[in-house]
């Protein structure tokens, strides 16, 4: 073959390659929790041993300064389910398919693991501060903070409260590095945009109470329709009916529907506001039945849990304010 043929075999080839349409892929997912559900698919379990464990909890709650030798390998490990939650913070949806149909049978086995991932994502900020890399170390704590915000959607009070723990290391460990001036103004503005699209308190553990109420009512329904309900009741709380108690009747579920609803409209006020009307609403919860009152999430250390938040939130806020 001569060099021109040649030439000309090869244009034609490449011709015929670019105009070869490209493959096209279906419409990625906008729904975050079909990323975590995979993250938490690809996540290594950290060394089991006591002193690694209090020291991964100690390091992030910024008690232990970074430990690269100690850490890193857990770090690296984990960076596949890290950089993919990260990823899914930036959707603009979080579905987790709960079956609220089926009340407190409902699976929440992602929360465990959840939890532990949220905790790397933090240590792996630590170990990007420590490292010198403060953008990296910005964008992985404010992707915490989306995280949380996503793992507290559409769940009950146990969701919320797995959120919160969370979301105070990254608040926290950004207040620091700012008050330590380690962020530009450019990150500070950042870290200020981000804060002020999210609610004061976090979450709306308003909902969250709302959906606690119709697992309660729907756990007492059942025990008042079983044929044996005081073995229905241990079956579900894991507890027996305190001793001389009844098996809450109907008018009982009507008040406790009536407490609840009260308690949930509190709990829209912020936090100093409605931990006086909460204790006003005290004799109220104390009328209704023992074996009812136990299925009650104590409220006065939720809505402490709900000023916790705003505490942080709002130092972060001065903190990153410029001058």
């Amino acid at each position: 073959m001569n060099l021109k043929l040649f030439v000309a075999s090869v244009l034609l080839l490449m011709s015929a390659l670019v105009a070869r349409p490209q493959a096209k892929y279906p419409p990625e997912t906008r729904n975050a929790a079909l990323r975590y559900w995979m993250a938490f698919a690809e996540m290594q379990d950290p060394p089991a041993d006591n002193a690694t464990q209090d020291l991964l909890e100690k390091t992030a709650a910024g008690e232990a300064a970074w430990d690269e030798k100690k850490l890193g390998p857990i770090l690296d490990a984990n960076g596949a389910a890290i950089g993919m939650m990260q990823r899914g913070t930036k959707l603009p949806v979080c579905d987790w398919g709960l079956e609220y149909h089926r009340g407190p049978r409902a699976s929440i086995a992602y929360a465990p693991r959840a939890r532990v991932l949220a905790r790397l994502n933090t240590l792996e900020g630590m170990r990007e501060i420590a490292n010198a890399n403060s953008q990296a170390a910005v964008d992985t704590w404010l992707a915490g903070v989306r995280f949380s915000e996503h793992l507290a959607k559409g769940g009950t009070l146990i969701f919320a409260l797995i959120a919160k723990s969370a979301l105070l290391p990254n608040l926290r460990a950004l207040t620091t590095e700012s008050r330590q001036g380690h962020l530009s103004d450019i990150q500070r503005r950042q870290v200020s945009a981000e804060l002020k699209g999210m609610r004061e308190d976090g979450f709306d553990w308003s909902a969250a109470w709302g959906l606690e109420e119709s697992v309660g009512a729907a756990i007492f329904v059942e025990v008042r329709g079983s044929a044996n309900p005081r073995a229905t009741y241990q079956m579900i709380l894991g507890e027996p009916i305190p001793s001389g108690a009844e098996v809450p009747s109907s008018e009982d579920i009507g008040k406790y529907r009536e407490y609840m609803a009260a308690a949930q409209q509190v709990l829209n006020l912020p936090a100093d506001a409605a931990k006086t009307r909460l204790l006003a609403l005290e004799t109220q919860k104390q009328a209704l039945p023992e074996a009812i009152q136990r299925v009650i999430p104590g409220i006065q250390k939720l809505n402490a849990a709900r000023s916790d938040v705003f505490v942080a939130r709002k130092e972060l806020l001065e903190s990153v304010a410029t001058k």
